[in-house]
């Protein structure tokens, strides 16, 4: 299958901006209590169901993937962006980085035990959402959890500028009731939600959900 156009852009973007990204985002440490709060019991979570690696999905410089193996999971990192590959590799090298899209993961179906993705769908148009949900259900093992977080609004944002450098990546950000019924729609169960209004270092409503894919009857 031929790769879908909106791919090019992000990936040239964010090999464009990969080292001022490195320079402007905050750590995992510097996140608000409530995120680091949903990432500690995402980590919970899948430990304790021990059903395979979380996948970082939209991994950039590999920060919350480490993050997350500091809390015991087993992770690994996937991100468009050679660039945010190379980088999170020379600061993780004891972790796995790969080159890769969510809109065809390579991945088996039902290996992974959770996925993260984690500010990492909001350059998806949302009419290839069901595709990357779809992805995210073929690959979850029954009983595997996903953690999502990103913007939240009814907004279509087309920046020409991104981390102090020249971007052609477009952001859409949905309501997120829209972003539950995706979810379902895809066979995931979706068990907690927290939505937060602008605040601190973030200027938009920002939300998690916490999803699981069904066991087996």
């Amino acid at each position: 299958m031929a790769e879908p156009s909106f791919l090019a852009a992000v990936r040239e973007s964010y090999d464009t901006v990969a080292a001022d990204y490195v320079e402007r985002v905050p750590s995992p440490a510097e996140m608000d209590p409530l995120s680091r709060a949903m990432l500690a019991a995402f980590a919970e979570l899948v430990q304790t169901a021990g059903l395979g690696p979380v996948a970082d999905l939209g991994c950039g410089p590999g920060r919350v993937t480490a993050h997350l193996a500091g809390l015991g999971v087993s992770a690994f990192g996937v991100d468009l962006s050679a660039k945010m590959i190379g980088l999170a590799r020379h600061a993780y090298p004891h972790l796995r980085f790969t080159e890769g899209s969510m809109t065809g993961l390579e991945m088996r179906d039902d290996e992974l035990g959770g996925i993260l993705a984690w500010y990492s769908t909001h350059h998806t148009p949302p009419q290839w959402l069901p595709t990357v949900f779809t992805e995210f259900h073929r690959t979850l093992a029954p009983g595997g959890y996903l953690l999502w977080g990103d913007y939240v609004g009814d907004e279509r944002l087309q920046p020409t500028q991104g981390y102090g450098r020249p971007v052609s990546y477009e952001s859409y950000l949905l309501p997120l009731d829209r972003m539950v019924d995706l979810l379902e729609q895809a066979g995931l169960v979706v068990t907690a939600r927290l939505a937060q209004e602008p605040g601190g270092r973030v200027n938009r409503p920002h939300a998690c959900l916490l999803a699981h894919k069904p066991e087996r009857a």
